[in-house]
């Protein structure tokens, strides 16, 4: 696209390229022209909306941290249906499948962007933070409900289920894992979380 013709929503169009750079080539392919080339864009378009490339890498993990709210809402509005093991299991696959992975790859391998996301969010992992935070509002409804065990450790199992999804789901280049995997490891770490054994 030639400079000085605007683009419409130039800032998602821009973080949709760089989710497609990033899902098809990895972190390390992330560069201004790659992502400006990919929306078809002049890479001034880019500069104009934000203050370097760093910055725009931190918003666009932002942006896919903001989208979560929708699957957390699902999840929360899920619980008290179904079984708990695979309103999970749906939620885990939901996460990893998309480009959560690729996220957590790229917070990981740039220094820059992980400083810039530190004030934004000063614990823990981006996205893999609030996944967790997802899988625990759940939980506790769910227990509130009397499905799961009063005395559940929900603040260990969000995390081991939010971390053992990740390594499932991590090969970012193999075949995603088939769907009674992800439900054997989620009824394999809530075992034991209701005395009638009705999680799976």
């Amino acid at each position: 696209m030639p400079t000085g013709v605007a683009i419409r929503d130039a800032r998602e169009q821009l973080f949709d390229a760089a989710e497609r750079v990033l899902l098809r080539d990895g972190p390390s392919a992330l560069t201004s022209r790659a992502v400006t080339t990919e929306a078809g864009c002049a890479k001034g378009v880019l500069h104009r909306h934000f203050a370097d490339f760093d910055a725009f890498l931190a918003e666009l993990v932002l942006d896919r941290i903001g989208r979560l709210d929708n699957q957390a809402t699902a999840l929360r509005n899920s619980a008290g249906t179904g079984t708990v093991a695979d309103n999970l299991a749906r939620a885990v696959t939901d996460l990893f499948g998309s480009v959560a992975v690729a996220i957590v790859g790229l917070v990981t391998s740039r220094d820059d962007v992980r400083a810039r996301l530190r004030q934004a969010r000063p614990t823990g992992v981006p996205l893999l933070t609030e996944a967790t935070a997802m899988i625990a509002s759940y939980l506790t409804i769910e227990r509130e409900l009397g499905r799961i065990a009063a005395d559940a450790d929900i603040d260990t199992l969000a995390p081991t289920l939010i971390g053992t999804g990740h390594l499932l789901f991590a090969d970012r280049k193999g075949t995603p894992p088939e769907a009674e995997a992800v439900h054997k490891v989620v009824t394999t770490a809530i075992a034991g979380l209701r005395p009638t054994g009705e999680l799976a």
